[in-house]
């Protein structure tokens, strides 16, 4: 009976820590999981600053939300992200980079304006893998025959601001 007792205790003590190793290594796969996503989220969030900046026709505050997607840009660190996330980093990270340090070095809203249709596409190539928890929308303008990315589905034309603010459409939803 006490041979039992011991061959039962070691079993359930075999058992408990064979789940607390898979605890552990589940915790440890979810953290590295959300750490790739925070990688790009803060990539995400500085790019969706710039473009509100554009909205409001405001070159400074543009100037400085560039300079902070700068920053979240170079705190990327690609051994975080996912396989397919860092094939596109790899073709995207010089253009995003370039187009950021263009957008934060002028205040001249039409240069920045440009550059925004170029850092747009390099955004759109990294998010459409990424797989985002909400929808994004890109969106395009005939006339500046550019396209951007929004987190709402209600047209805000980041390339002519108020004299145009409603102009484009939205022509995906990445999900």
């Amino acid at each position: 009976m006490k041979k039992s007792i011991i061959a039962l205790a070691t079993a359930l003590t075999i058992v408990f820590n064979a789940n607390t190793i898979q605890a552990k290594t589940n915790t440890t796969e979810l953290t590295a999981i959300e750490m790739a996503d925070s990688q790009l989220q803060s990539v995400y969030d500085a790019y969706f600053s710039v473009k509100d900046a554009l909205i409001k026709s405001d070159s400074k505050l543009t100037s400085a939300k560039a300079a902070a997607l700068l920053t979240a840009i170079s705190a990327v660190k690609m051994d975080k992200l996912k396989s397919n996330e860092h094939t596109v980093w790899m073709k995207v990270v010089k253009k995003l980079t370039a187009d950021a340090k263009s957008i934060s070095s002028t205040t001249d809203l039409k240069k920045q304006r440009e550059t925004f249709k170029s850092l747009s596409k390099s955004t759109y190539d990294l998010i459409k893998v990424s797989n985002p928890e909400q929808p994004i929308y890109k969106q395009y303008c005939p006339m500046a025959d550019a396209d951007w990315l929004s987190k709402e589905k209600a047209v805000k034309n980041p390339y002519y601001g108020s004299s145009m603010l409603t102009c484009g459409n939205v022509v995906e939803t990445i999900k």
